[in-house]
Parts: C-alpha cells; structure tokens; sequence
C-alpha cells in the first residue's frame, strides 16, 4: 500500500512510499512446492487497523516462476486499486520502498528454479511485512 500525500486520483504512487501488508509463500509437503492461492479466484487481505485514515493505492502482484530459473524470466502481474481508510489509527507504515526499485532480478524470490531440484524454502521479494 502506499498512502496519497493528499487526493489520490491522479497521484502516481512514486518514491519510497509503498508498504507491505500481507504476502502469501509456498508451502512444501511430500517433495513439491505448492501455492495456496492455485485455483482461486479471489483473495483477502485484513488491513492493519493502526492504519492511519487517508487515501490509499493497494498493489496486488502475482508472480509468475515458470520460467523464473535464469534472470528476467519472472513475470510480474500487477492490478492497483484506490482505497479510503477511516478510523483513528495512528501507525506509521515501515519500510517504505518504491517501485520499480524494491525488487532485484537476483532476489531469491524472482530468480529461482521452481522444478530440479524442487526448493525446500522459498522467501517472497520485497519489503518484510508491517504488521501495524
């Protein structure tokens, strides 16, 4: 997420002020790496409720690690919504890293064989996790 310094229809979300919120990783069971969002067609996600009030940009990324094994091969699918928080909350988001920039082509979580030998770990890209 990122929070509009104002009014945010027409801000374009640059600089550091992008947020994580929540992330979804592999799980492995029985020599396979498996993906709980395989088959859904929606997800959700519970905004901190330290959340201070304010117009808001949500970045949603799925990433494709198909053809992840070599550098560039990830592919990055990215919707925004525009979002308006209410309440008393009073958090200060952390870290704030922007994009494009917070992800290396060398991340373990973009460059990674997905088949041979099938990972035991995976660590999503990007900023850790701010709980509120």
């Amino acid at each position: 997420m990122a929070r509009a310094p104002s009014v945010v229809n027409g801000w374009d979300g640059s600089g550091n002020v992008w947020f994580k919120i929540g992330q979804t990783g592999a799980s492995f069971s029985g020599g396979q790496m498996n993906w709980p969002s395989n088959g859904l067609t929606s997800v959700s996600i519970k905004i901190p409720s330290s959340l201070r009030a304010g117009e808001y940009l949500l970045r949603v990324e799925h990433i494709a690690l198909h053809s992840a094994g070599s550098v560039g091969g990830s592919q990055h699918y990215i919707s925004c919504a525009q979002l308006k928080v209410t309440g008393g909350g009073s958090g200060n988001p952390s870290p704030l890293v922007s994009f494009p920039g917070a992800y290396s082509p060398n991340d373990p979580g973009i460059l990674i064989n997905i088949y041979y030998p099938v990972p035991t770990s995976y660590t999503p890209p990007g900023p850790p996790v701010w709980q509120g």
